[in-house]
């Protein structure tokens, strides 16, 4: 059955682009943005009626897709996009030619005053990606790929791996031995879980070095946040690996990666898999407040141990006239970790929800361009 593809509407300021979907009633709406193009599929009234349509565009220039947001109106669908670099474009597209469905937006149009638009030169590599992938599938039997592209495929599929082994295992202890197998999960799969959250600590690198996009500092205290419940917090305390909040708190970090690293192949592929962008982006509403209150018992219940123990606290006299209480400092990472913690981390994942998923139904804006 032939893709069926709604009418889009497109105009451009300096700095801006604006796509309006001809869709009505539209359900569903995902629109995946990349640096260089975005891909688009909704259920809604379009030119054929109601019916799945879906369309994706490979732009004149590089966007800023961090940024880029839709809408979801009544009538139509209408996409924010910033140009990475300010300037104006002969066209929308990479290619000369243009598809059928889309069309100029004449009540938003604006151009250039006085200034001859010239054309930079363009790689035909990039005007024509699919055609240039399937000659050389033709000519070399498969297509290169980047190096950089090969290595996080493998760190996700292996990662991935890493996980579904965590719960496997667990999964089928619990068959075979009921209830009774919570309170021995750490001894069974401990040292796994321990080896796939150091290598975890990659993901701080990759930004560095260029592999992906965004801060090194978002993936480092995400890592470090779990690193310190799992090794300070369980590993140095041995009373805790037998407590059944160890099994939840296992539970529910590799569930949130089993749908993590899916996507990112996914993405790597160039595949949208819409059930996956789905989960990716609603299955930590309520798997991080499960999680956070998991990890605030794990604290509250090593205050005692520690207080017991001594662990971790420097008292006075000592060569650095240095003193720190590690009773003080969990009370003060649980409530950090409550308050303003969960907000922080709910607030960033509702912004990308709404970005990959949509705002849902809102009021209609009125767009001015330059």
């Amino acid at each position: 059955m032939a893709q069926l593809s709604p009418l889009v509407y497109w105009s451009q300021t300096k700095q801006t682009l604006q796509l309006k979907v001809d869709l009505k009633d539209a359900k569903g709406a995902i629109a995946d943005f990349s640096p260089v193009s975005v891909a688009f599929s909704a259920n809604g009234h379009g030119a054929r009626g109601v019916n799945a349509y879906k369309f994706d565009l490979h732009f004149y220039a590089l966007i800023d897709d961090e940024n880029a947001t839709f809408v979801v109106n009544d009538n139509k669908i209408e996409l924010q996009i910033k140009k990475l670099e300010p300037a104006w474009w002969p066209r929308l597209v990479a290619t000369p030619q243009k598809p059928h469905w889309l069309k100029i937006d004449f009540d938003r149009w604006r151009t250039e005053d006085d200034v001859e638009l010239e054309e930079a030169p363009r790689d035909v590599r990039q005007d024509y990606e699919k055609e240039y992938k399937d000659l050389q599938r033709r000519e070399l039997g498969y297509v290169k790929e980047k190096t950089k592209k090969v290595y996080l495929m493998f760190y996700n599929l292996a990662m991935f791996v890493g996980y579904l082994y965590v719960v496997s295992v667990m999964g089928v202890l619990y068959y075979r031995d009921g209830s009774d197998s919570i309170t021995k999960t750490y001894a069974h799969v401990g040292n796994a879980f321990k080896f796939i959250q150091l290598l975890q600590y990659l993901e701080v690198m990759h930004p560095l070095f260029g592999y992906t996009k965004g801060s090194p500092l978002v993936p480092f205290f995400q890592v470090s946040g779990r690193n310190f419940i799992l090794f300070l917090m369980i590993e140095l305390e041995p009373r805790m690996h037998a407590k059944p909040v160890v099994f939840y708190v296992f539970i529910i970090w590799s569930l949130v990666e089993l749908i993590r690293y899916p996507f990112y192949l996914s993405q790597l592929l160039g595949r949208e898999v819409g059930l996956l962008t789905w989960l990716r982006y609603t299955i930590w509403i309520p798997l991080y407040p499960m999680g956070i209150v998991c990890e605030g018992i794990i604290v509250l219940r090593n205050i005692p141990y520690i207080e017991e123990t001594k662990r971790f606290t420097v008292e006075m006299p000592n060569k650095l006239n240095f003193t720190f209480d590690m009773v003080l400092f969990l009370k003060l990472y649980l409530l950090l970790l409550i308050l303003p913690g969960t907000y922080l981390v709910m607030s960033h994942m509702s912004k990308l929800r709404a970005k990959k998923l949509g705002r849902g139904r809102g009021k209609r804006r009125q767009l001015h361009a330059d």
